[in-house]
């Protein structure tokens, strides 16, 4: 899969593309159900499979203050889309001011046409593209009348054991992130929620205690779980090996009378004593084991520890966090 970003000339197959568009946060099951479906369309009219980013989440830009948080990095992203083996091409464009205020039109002609060369164009049937959102799948019908490419609008696909009717969305998955339930965020993207950060120092007091936590520092925009303690997995970037981790993410109230100023994430790595202080780090979330407490003491905090240990040992035995 080649990835391009900010084309400046012709990318792709040379027969054209198969294009699909959209931040793909998360890559989840729905996300992965239109990818087979650009690809099953690419190989009809033997052209290239091509998907249009962002290096950023749009709203980042254009509502910052209301913007979501987010599943993936684009590091993430990009290699869950690899992992797919569905494309032949990401192509990520920088959005910024001014690919903010480009029109509809513009966007169409400049990637779609002129960079990628479109035979067809497949997005979501609540698609909306350009400044203020002006451009939706009928203007894309009309637009590829005129440039000469099809548009193929996909309704969300429905979660199958949901009983509401709930599709698969990056929305859906973080309300259940949000919630505390891992579980069922799991279910949505296939795989385990994770988040990339990078190991930073703390006060040690998981190591005083006699659970030395890794404390990983995470960007602002990062969509975590609901404060509590999880079963999970670390898995170190350096030698990719993920290793069984009971995972603290909260403000540690027991040692902070109001609770610490800001959400931490701790992640004390079962059986394991090497340094990590500087490595790039991913925290893979596996089962809520409880909500945060508060302690009357640091005994009664070490022996709930110490099961919350045991609890996650047994978790991940049956998995091996991947």
């Amino acid at each position: 899969m080649d990835v391009v970003r900010d084309p400046a000339e012709r990318v792709g197959h040379p027969a054209g593309n198969v294009v699909t568009i959209g931040a793909y946060d998360g890559v989840h099951l729905g996300h992965q159900a239109l990818l087979r479906l650009v690809r099953a369309r690419a190989d009809a009219l033997g052209a290239g499979a091509a998907l249009v980013t962002f290096d950023r989440h749009p709203a980042q830009v254009v509502r910052p203050d209301s913007a979501p948080r987010l599943l993936t990095t684009l590091e993430q992203r990009i290699e869950l889309l690899e992992n797919t083996g569905l494309l032949d091409l990401v192509c990520v464009l920088t959005f910024d001011e001014e690919r903010r205020h480009e029109t509809a039109e513009e966007f169409v002609e400049e990637i779609l046409v002129e960079k990628l060369g479109a035979r067809a164009v497949v997005v979501g049937a609540d698609f909306h593209f350009g400044f203020q959102r002006r451009g939706n799948v009928p203007f894309l019908r009309d637009q590829g009348e005129r440039h000469g490419f099809k548009v193929e609008a996909v309704d969300l696909i429905p979660v199958a054991e949901s009983d509401s009717g709930a599709a698969y969305s990056s929305t859906l998955t973080r309300g259940l992130l949000m919630a505390g339930d891992v579980d069922g965020a799991a279910r949505l993207l296939g795989r385990p929620h994770e988040v990339a950060g990078t190991v930073v120092e703390g006060d040690r007091r998981g190591r005083d205690l006699g659970f030395a936590t890794a404390n990983v520092a995470v960007p602002a925009e990062t969509c975590l779980p609901a404060e509590g303690i999880y079963a999970g997995w670390l898995l170190d970037e350096g030698d990719q090996v993920a290793r069984p981790a009971a995972i603290s993410l909260g403000r540690r109230p027991t040692f902070y009378e109001e609770g610490a100023s800001s959400t931490l994430l701790e992640a004390h790595v079962l059986d394991f004593d090497g340094d990590l202080y500087g490595h790039r780090v991913r925290v893979r979330f596996a089962h809520r084991l409880r909500g945060e407490e508060k302690f009357d003491s640091a005994e009664a905090l070490v022996a709930q520890i110490e099961d919350d240990v045991e609890r996650t040992r047994r978790i991940t035995s049956d998995s091996a966090g991947e």
